[in-house]
């Protein structure tokens, strides 16, 4: 954001994460700063706003480039891009290891949501860099978000807090995710996940035989 002063304010975890920092640069100009995308609501299109177009001609070759292309990998699509999700899973920690993903996407099939992860997940191995929420993974935005053995740091609260409905599962009752969700539960996920799955299945039978 900007101030009075016309300076560029810029707001970043700092002291490993424990507290957010605004940064300020009076004396250095141009000033830039870079987020990532779904960090910031699309604003509405204003029609009555003009802009000039300037023609520009840049001088820019392949010797130029500092970068060197040494592969390129297609990525295997075979889920939906967490930016795009409107509903969500995530795991963390709490889930007690890789095997705890089946819990975590039975809920989700049953909801017919995405699955999600902490950075502690997929530092350990446990599922894959694509599927991370937070401040070094994906930034999202879903109408429900639900958060299975995570904590709360800073760095993954910043990747989904802008979500419409979060609700958490957690056995610490002091756990920080509380503080950012519309619903939590205190109780253990291993215990929790499996009859909510089953009880999501059940509901959704009983409203197609209705």
């Amino acid at each position: 954001c900007a101030d009075p002063t016309r300076a560029l304010l810029m707001t970043r975890p700092a002291f490993g994460g424990n507290i957010m920092a605004t940064l300020m640069c009076p004396r250095t100009k141009p000033q830039m700063a870079t987020v990532r995308p779904g960090v910031m609501k699309r604003i509405d299109k204003d029609e009555t706003r003009k802009g000039e177009l300037i023609k520009f001609d840049v001088d820019f070759t392949e010797a130029d480039m500092n970068v060197e292309i040494l592969e390129v990998v297609k990525s295997d699509k075979k889920s939906v891009d967490l930016t795009e999700a409107k509903l969500i899973v995530s795991g963390g920690r709490g889930i007690g290891g890789p095997q705890g993903f089946d819990m975590i996407r039975d809920v989700a099939d049953a909801l017919g949501a995405e699955v999600g992860s902490s950075r502690a997940c997929v530092d350990a191995g446990w599922i894959e860099k694509d599927r991370q929420v937070g401040q070094t993974g994906k930034t999202v935005r879903p109408d429900l978000y639900m958060a299975c053995g995570i904590s709360g740091a800073i760095q993954h609260v910043a990747g989904m807090e802008g979500s419409e409905l979060v609700i958490s599962i957690n056995k610490n009752d002091t756990a920080p995710i509380f503080e950012v969700s519309d619903l939590g539960i205190v109780g253990d996920v291993k215990q929790i996940l499996p009859k909510l799955a089953d009880a999501i299945r059940k509901y959704k039978a009983s409203k197609a035989t209705n």
